[in-house]
Parts: structure tokens; sequence; C-alpha cells
């Protein structure tokens, strides 16, 4: 059986998707964008503040879903320039700091709404 989880403090989807699909004690954390959920503008223009609202967002469905970020076991980190990789690294570090996720993360040529960062996440809870 698989649950839609929607938190509402974190954005809406922006298309056909769900924010994350629970299943089999799964969780798949649809990319998330830095947007702030009360403005539904970027929470920040620059890569660390771009970086820790897609963060944010995670966490809100984390706990919608009664998970929490030591939960995930893999992330995907899309950027859209690569030299944010430093950057983008040093604020993911302050979110994962024992046992990390792995994690792919690469520059793609473009992001919706001109994003800088796009994080998407799987996570094992029941």
């Amino acid at each position: 059986m698989k649950e839609v989880i929607a938190a509402s403090n974190a954005p809406a989807a922006i298309g056909p998707y769900s924010q994350a699909v629970k299943a089999g004690g799964m969780l798949y954390i649809s990319g998330q964008l830095p947007i702030d959920p009360s403005s539904g503008d970027f929470a920040a223009e620059d890569i660390s503040g771009q970086t820790r609202q897609s963060l944010k967002n995670i966490g809100a469905i984390l706990t919608e879903a009664g998970c929490q970020y030591s939960d995930i076991v893999k992330t995907t980190v899309l950027l859209a320039d690569i030299s944010d990789f430093a950057a983008m690294n040093t604020v993911y570090a302050e979110y994962f700091t024992e046992t990390c996720p792995a994690r792919a993360a690469f520059a793609v040529k473009d992001l919706p709404k001109g994003a800088l960062v796009e994080i998407e996440a799987i996570a094992i809870c029941s």
C-alpha cells in the first residue's frame, strides 16, 4: 500500500506529482526547490540559502511522514552550476553530521523556476 505525503509547511508540488510517497517502509521525496512555502518565492538568491531552504522543505516532509533526516539513505542534488558544489556541500553537511546518506550531485542545464539547486531524497522509515 502506498500513502501520499503532503506537508502544509513545505511548498506544494508545481506539477502532477506528490511531495512524497511512502510505500513499504520507504519514503520517496520529490525534488525540493528552495521555495519558502509561506511566500511562494525563493528563500534566498545565493546557493547557500537555497540549499538550506531545499533541505528545510525536505525536513518538513520528513516530519509529516513521521521520519527524520537520519532516516535518509540516498539523496540526489541537482545544481544549476557545478561551481556551487563546495558552498552547497558546506550547508548540506549541517544536516547530515553522522552517518551520511549515499548521494549523487551533478550540474544540469536548467532547474525549474531558475533555481540554483533541487534536492530529492529517499528514506527508510515506518
